[in-house]
């Protein structure tokens, strides 16, 4: 739709629910409001069509690290997905056939920005700003953001002085030919290992700088064969089987996560082979192996990266950088690296959740403030002191072992009952107990700390204090169980 639809004006009867963010998690969740009979939402979009990161990210090779069947909806499954891991073209296909499905357009106000929010404690409602001036009221807000929305940029002195041109993976220009071009890349997180293999074969010289090694292992991919296809799409039970198959598979590598570190050995002993098997050259080797536990930061899949850092016209740099000049990048040691292009693949600000948006709760508490020491949320989706405020997402619900999609449908449910819960006559607001929220929040951080994500490294999984406010520590199934069920007893409920 477009910022002209009468949708868009201001109301004096609040709308029952307002979605920030047209990614996955507010479609999905926008599906299962309709479903539920609840037609009075709105998704407020800052760009000109859904999709989140997976509309974001176009850079070449891009494609998710989860299997595919495990990347949908299980109300909306896809059974003819081409690859066991589907590229981004077809994910990004996928959100967008649901939204026309489920006849959503309607209900999304695209390239409309959120600044600020504020609750208005005596009418029980949450009052919305857009960066074009525009206002929205209601009951219930949902941050639907997540978390790898916001590019991080490398912080390194004259980069606005490079004479070529520049981008991040997540801002990829493809109108900039790197044929024949001479190339510097920035991180090697998981972006880089996949746009990395695409470019090596175009560039006439690529120099990857890297501050710490990542543990690459092997990506059981391929493409789907038809009789594959035939079978889940005629068979329903078949693709559910599968799916479930699936998932047992990966939620088992929480064991190795966090209750049995050891069993990394197995994965380490993945990643020394499929390096081996690439490079032969021991110093690129010595180069290409981390410094610390395996598991400590994501784990990446790729079967052409190591190949790709073997070419003769790739260099693979440790030494860190001093500055970017008008002509490329100079190291620590004074070599200056002469190149046409610069791309960034440093990752996300992960931690920053709800920025730039400046939203105040109750007596106007700021949640930058509240969040001063680290976000933290109640179940990863309520926050006291802000209430009718749910977050999908949210503070300590990412995964390194499964897909994030079997969280965002547990928290469709909870939240789902919280907005049920507000239709109650009389009720105002619902706002999570700040001891309960602390609680919860104490028992998860005691868990992390013995988990491998504590084992002496720096990831995006943590805030500048070292503080872990990404990861969820434990099984899905176990958060499943934590969100099939509200207890009104762990909210301040007021009439």
């Amino acid at each position: 739709m477009t910022n002209n639809s009468p949708v868009t004006a201001v109301t004096e009867t609040p709308l029952s629910v307002l979605i920030i963010g047209a990614g996955f998690a507010g479609v999905g969740l926008a599906i299962r409001l309709k479903q539920c009979g609840i037609e009075d939402f709105l998704l407020l979009e800052k760009a000109c069509a859904v999709g989140g990161t997976w509309r974001d990210n176009s850079y070449p090779g891009a494609a998710c690290d989860v299997p595919s069947h495990l990347y949908s909806f299980s109300f909306e499954p896809k059974t003819n997905w081409t690859r066991k891991f589907a590229p981004q073209a077809e994910i990004f296909a996928y959100i967008q056939q649901c939204v026309s499905k489920h006849e959503l357009a309607a209900q999304i106000s695209f390239n409309t920005e959120v600044a600020s929010a504020e609750f208005d404690a005596v009418a029980g409602v949450w009052q919305v700003h857009c960066t074009d001036g525009r206002h929205y009221r209601a009951r219930a807000l949902v941050s639907a953001c997540g978390q790898l929305n916001r590019p991080a940029y490398p912080r390194i002195p004259g980069l606005d002085s490079f004479a070529g041109e520049r981008f991040h993976s997540a801002r990829w220009q493809h109108e900039v030919e790197l044929a024949g071009k001479r190339v510097a890349v920035i991180g090697t997180g998981a972006s880089a290992i996949q746009f990395v293999p695409e470019i090596v074969p175009k560039v006439a010289q690529l120099y990857l700088f890297q501050r710490s090694a990542a543990y690459v292992i092997p990506k059981p991919d391929r493409a789907h064969r038809a009789w594959e296809l035939a079978l889940l799409t005629r068979l329903p039970w078949l693709q559910k089987l599968d799916r479930g198959l699936k998932y047992v598979q990966h939620e088992a590598r929480a064991l190795a996560f966090i209750h049995f570190p050891a069993l990394m050995k197995l994965f380490k002993l993945s990643f020394h082979r499929h390096l081996a098997s690439a490079i032969t050259n021991p110093e690129l080797q010595r180069q290409l192996v981390p410094d610390y536990p395996l598991g400590c930061k994501r784990i990446l899949i790729s079967n052409n990266y190591f190949p790709a850092l073997a070419q003769t016209h790739v260099e693979v740099i440790n030494s860190g950088i001093r500055e970017v000049t008008e002509r490329g990048v100079v190291t620590e040691d004074g070599r200056e690296h002469e190149v046409d292009v610069l791309i960034y693949g440093t990752g996300f600000a992960a931690t920053d959740f709800l920025a730039p948006m400046q939203i105040k709760g109750l007596d106007g508490l700021d949640l930058n403030q509240a969040w001063r020491d680290g976000a933290e949320a109640y179940k990863g989706i309520s926050v006291s002191g802000f209430p009718n405020l749910f977050m999908l997402y949210g503070p300590n619900t990412n995964l390194g072992h499964n897909s994030i999609l079997y969280m965002l449908e547990s928290q469709f449910v909870y939240v789902l009952k919280c907005l049920q819960t507000l239709e109650q006559p009389g009720l105002r607001y619902i706002d999570v107990k700040p001891q309960v929220q602390q609680r919860f929040n104490r028992h998860l951080q005691q868990v992390i700390r013995h988990s491998i994500w504590e084992q002496g490294c720096n990831s995006w999984y943590k805030n500048a204090a070292g503080k872990n406010t990404n990861n969820w520590p434990g099984f899905t199934f176990t958060y499943r169980q934590q969100t099939r069920h509200l207890e009104l007893a762990d909210y301040e409920c007021t009439r």
